[in-house]
């Protein structure tokens, strides 16, 4: 260690305290933006699913949706249901396995998806664009920061 170098030890309680913080503080921020989807009459998992549907791109099956929204595959099968007759999303069979099938989304489904985006992310960026400078700036880096939190 060099002489001109600060050495901060953080007292452990104080962590705890800013975890307990962060996680509520997140909780009601995800509880808020949640409360701007449109009015589409899915339950949250089958939206997650219809999501998770989406960043499949056309190779997810249903034991593969079931291991991403940890859940049974047989939940996973009766989500996948009730998308399918919503038509929001097909099945198909498996480019190479006969016994499998592949999910993908339909034109619908793309439609629900991009609607409930753009309804979050306006009413997120209409609450940003309300903020100082500064607060933009913590912002920022704050989300930096969650992201490498997230991948940790």
């Amino acid at each position: 260690m060099r002489n001109n170098e600060k050495v901060t030890v953080t007292d452990p309680h104080e962590n705890d305290e800013l975890a307990v913080r962060l996680r509520s503080a997140t909780g009601r921020f995800f509880r808020r933006l949640r409360a701007e989807r449109p009015a589409h009459g899915l339950t949250m998992t089958q939206i997650s699913a219809l999501f998770s549907i989406s960043k499949g791109g056309g190779e997810l099956t249903p034991r593969g949706l079931a291991e991403i929204e940890r859940v049974q595959p047989p939940a996973a099968t009766r989500t996948v249901a009730v998308l399918e007759e919503r038509g929001l999303v097909r099945r198909a069979p498996h480019p190479t396995d006969g016994r499998q099938i592949v999910l993908s989304m339909t034109p619908d489904g793309d439609t629900l998806i991009a609607a409930d985006r753009q309804a979050r992310e306006a009413w997120l960026a209409a609450r940003i664009a309300e903020l100082d400078p500064s607060d933009r700036e913590t912002l920022r880096a704050a989300a930096t920061i969650l992201e490498r939190l997230a991948r940790a």
